[in-house]
């Protein structure tokens, strides 16, 4: 999967966050911003770089602004504001975990 444009998912509310994805010219770059980041920092980011391991996506730019959200909050963000960004019509949900 390729991203080939700007989009988001999420929202800044509590328990929730907001996914950035951009085009990123050949490299992948993530960043994190939360608010437990010296707790949960560590799990956070593994959310994050499995799912976009099992989406095929190795670059980008990935902007996550965090405010506390569960594993499957993170997870599904990322999946929809990726494939948002990719322009994915028909999309394989057994491939998503």
């Amino acid at each position: 999967m390729k991203i080939i444009q700007e989009a988001l998912a999420g929202t800044f509310e509590s328990s929730d966050l907001l996914v950035k994805v951009a085009p990123n010219g050949g490299e992948l770059n993530v960043v994190v911003n939360s608010e437990v980041i010296k707790q949960f920092g560590a799990q956070i980011r593994r959310v994050i770089d499995e799912t976009l391991d099992a989406m095929g996506i190795s670059e980008g730019l990935i902007i996550i602004d965090d405010k506390g959200a569960l594993d499957c909050v993170i997870r599904a963000r990322v999946q929809t504001a990726v494939l948002r960004a990719a322009g994915a019509d028909g999309i394989q949900w057994e491939h998503l975990s």
